[in-house]
């Protein structure tokens, strides 16, 4: 029995069509699939699998319990301070805005979490109104003064108070932020100073990959489509 020419044609249509779909999901996979830890190269300070730096149980300043299993798939930059800090503390959330607004629509993937280490001045009214001026998408985390110093422990921060002559205090402490990437992971220490530059460089490395569009490239299933019109 001869098969029609129309059907072998068809044939060679659905055949090309399926060959393609499964070229397109190898490369989105392809494009899509992080790099390896050993290819990248930081310029913070690569902490990739410490055994610290890994539970922080906290209020919010709306008094709702956060965690950092909840913030899975974005990158998360995580700073101990204080708002009356006179320079690293400011300088820092500032720098981190700068990297948000650098990475334009990828910046929905960047959260910036401030834990205060003041937590008797630093009242969730406070700390709201302090990180919401540098930028409203910053999470400000509070407890009490037990509940902050275990997880500084887990952090590895130092912070203590420094009497002034005015009868106040000021805090020394930890001058830095960890790095978490999309899977919850810690990846980095970014030490103070290190620049916005550096910092955008390092939190663009650990998004996720784009795969590259080519708008008019047929997809493999608009050839399908066309397949069984003949």
């Amino acid at each position: 029995m001869h098969k029609s020419p129309f059907a072998l044609h068809r044939r060679v249509w659905l055949a090309t069509a399926c060959l393609g779909l499964a070229f397109t999901l190898v490369a989105c996979d392809k494009w899509s699939a992080p790099k390896p830890a050993s290819a990248l190269k930081f310029n913070a300070v690569d902490i990739t699998g410490a055994d610290y730096a890994r539970q922080l149980q906290l209020k919010d300043v709306d008094g709702h319990p956060r965690s950092l299993s909840e913030f899975k798939g974005k990158i998360v930059f995580l700073f101990f301070g204080y708002t009356q800090c006179p320079d690293v503390c400011p300088t820092t959330m500032a720098e981190l805005a700068e990297v948000r607004r650098r990475l334009g629509v990828d910046a929905s993937l960047v959260q910036g979490v401030f834990v205060s280490v003041d937590p008797a001045r630093d009242t969730p009214q406070v700390l709201k109104a302090y990180l919401h001026s540098m930028d409203p998408t910053f999470l400000g985390l509070t407890g009490s003064q037990e509940e902050i110093d275990k997880v500084s422990r887990e952090f590895k921060i130092f912070y203590q108070k420094v009497p002034t002559k005015s009868g106040s205090y000021t805090i020394d402490h930890t001058a830095g932020a960890y790095v978490f990437d999309t899977t919850g992971q810690v990846r980095l220490f970014a030490r103070y100073g290190m620049g916005v530059d550096a910092l955008t460089a390092d939190i663009k490395q650990l998004l996720p990959a784009h795969p590259p569009v080519n708008a008019s490239a047929p997809s493999a299933a608009n050839q399908a489509a066309s397949s069984e019109k003949l």
